[in-house]
């Protein structure tokens, strides 16, 4: 197995993706941000001075999915079809778990835009709440399932 953004030389390259065929494409993508229980608490309460953190951070993900070509040098601009982000609070952890699906029709994975909804989402989190707690974690961020293409299906163990 090859790495694909390098070219016989070496260097790196956008793949051409312009053989492969149009099929519906789908990738899951997961965090988390750990936190302390009183900021997790002032989250659900809705008790942050900068706002409704979990709304905030939704639309941060879903705008981050939209942007990741222009993000990731090279990741290609798709049309993307659906994007949602959900974060559900765990006072286990104590933190936020987040969840990001993006769906495409094309001729290319949309794993990065994912991740990118998913990192977004929980950096946005860390913004809003910082004044609180500077000590929060972003950790697990990984897909955990995609669809679509060639390579098929991909679901983690």
């Amino acid at each position: 197995m090859a790495l694909t953004h390098f070219d016989g030389k070496g260097d790196a390259h956008m793949v051409d993706v312009s053989d492969k065929d149009v099929t519906s494409r789908i990738a899951v993508a997961e965090n988390h941000i750990k936190m302390l229980p009183e900021t997790l608490d002032i989250i659900i309460e809705g008790r942050a001075k900068k706002g409704d953190v979990l709304g905030v951070a939704r639309l941060a993900g879903i705008m981050a999915a939209k942007q990741t070509a222009g993000l990731i040098p090279l990741c290609h601009p798709l049309p993307i079809s659906k994007v949602s982000v959900e974060l559900e609070p765990d006072r286990d952890l104590p933190g936020v778990r987040i969840t990001a699906t993006v769906k495409t029709t094309g001729q290319t994975g949309v794993e990065m835009e994912a991740l990118t909804a998913a990192s977004v989402a929980a950096l946005t989190v860390y913004d809003m709440a910082k004044a609180v707690d500077k000590g929060m974690e972003i950790n697990g961020l990984r897909v955990v399932f995609k669809d679509g293409g060639k390579s098929g299906r991909y679901t983690a163990p």
